[in-house]
């Protein structure tokens, strides 16, 4: 009873927390916002509703708390045609140490391909390309502090790069998982991007400066060193609720749904179900972004199917997200528990 007073104290707290935060108004003003961009084929059928629902090994980026609560050791990857005509790709594994333990390790990437470098004097190219991305390397490590409640944290190594700049920032998730006594009903929690600020550098800031141009018989290519803005990661603060309304030999229906506070843009709420089948078959539906300001996210829909394989558990999922102007989202990912 204390530790679960404990618990709703520490997510009253937070609220407070991020409800001040949120009051300043810092739409725009956040980088790497590539955390942002939600993984996994399954959560996203949900609609992004899984910060309570988390089972597998996506964990690591949803609630790390959760981490604990999985029965197998197993790695995920998975894809998707971003915006743009970008790729969004993230892997995951996770090591069940025992029964109270498990320790994770993550990769997530956003590639943006490469273009042509054209100048004023080549219009048609210079032969030369440019190319950016960004990735974030995430380790995580969650326990169970008794058979309801869990916590965990993702360390994460952060990179940005546009041709020969770029910039490098930590930073810590931290998620809580608690199981109510009432029909499983699971209650979840999690602050993310917590780090550093990023600030680019590379040697194209480095640009012959004449430091005084009315002064004739000086040097005027002195090198000088353009210095650019630090910016804040994208600080997300996450509740959430799930429950198995249905739980039974052949059936399973989990219903879900977030409450998320961004600091670089207004709240809103995801929502979403899943149907299971003998678990073997799973449909999943669910609605993006619901209360967002100008929101191109919306309606989202998945299957998975797994099957044991010569021991190995086996999970293929697929998701589409209507993304408002840039049509859709499909995403694509392969689990295997061991």
């Amino acid at each position: 009873m204390v530790k679960t007073m404990k618990f709703y104290k520490t997510i009253l707290f937070s609220l407070l927390i991020i409800t001040h935060i949120s009051a300043q108004n810092k739409v725009g003003t956040t980088a790497a916002d590539f955390l942002a961009i939600p993984i996994g084929a399954r959560a996203t059928a949900m609609g992004g509703a899984f910060v309570a629902n988390a089972k597998d090994v996506t964990a690591a980026y949803w609630n790390p708390g959760a981490l604990s609560k999985l029965t197998h050791s197993e790695f995920t990857a998975s894809y998707a045609d971003w915006i743009f005509g970008t790729n969004h790709n993230w892997a995951g594994l996770v090591i069940k140490l025992d029964n109270d333990n498990a320790f994770a390790i993550s990769f997530n990437q956003v590639d943006y391909g490469e273009e042509e470098i054209t100048t004023e004097q080549q219009p048609n190219g210079t032969g030369q390309y440019w190319d950016a991305a960004d990735i974030a390397i995430g380790i995580s490590y969650s326990r169970n502090l008794t058979d309801r409640f869990s916590i965990g944290g993702t360390f994460k190594y952060i990179n940005s790069k546009i041709w020969n700049e770029s910039a490098t920032a930590f930073a810590l998730d931290v998620g809580l998982l608690f199981i109510t006594q009432f029909n499983g009903l699971r209650l979840g929690m999690n602050i993310s991007n917590f780090g550093t600020e990023m600030q680019l550098d590379g040697p194209d800031l480095f640009q012959p400066i004449d430091i005084d141009p009315s002064n004739f018989g000086n040097n005027p290519n002195i090198s000088g060193q353009l210095e650019t803005d630090s910016w804040d990661l994208p600080l997300i603060f996450t509740v959430g609720v799930g429950m198995d309304v249905i739980n039974d030999e052949d059936w399973m229906v989990t219903v879900a749904a977030d409450a998320v506070y961004p600091l670089n843009t207004t709240g809103y709420v995801n929502a979403g179900a899943e149907l299971v089948w003998n678990n073997i078959f799973y449909l999943r539906g669910g609605y993006n972004s619901i209360f967002e300001e100008a929101s191109q996210e919306g309606l989202s829909a998945g299957i998975g199917i797994k099957y044991n394989v010569g021991g190995f558990n086996l999970g293929v999922d697929y998701s589409y997200v209507d993304f408002g102007v840039f049509d859709e989202i499909s995403r694509y990912a392969v689990t295997i528990k061991f």
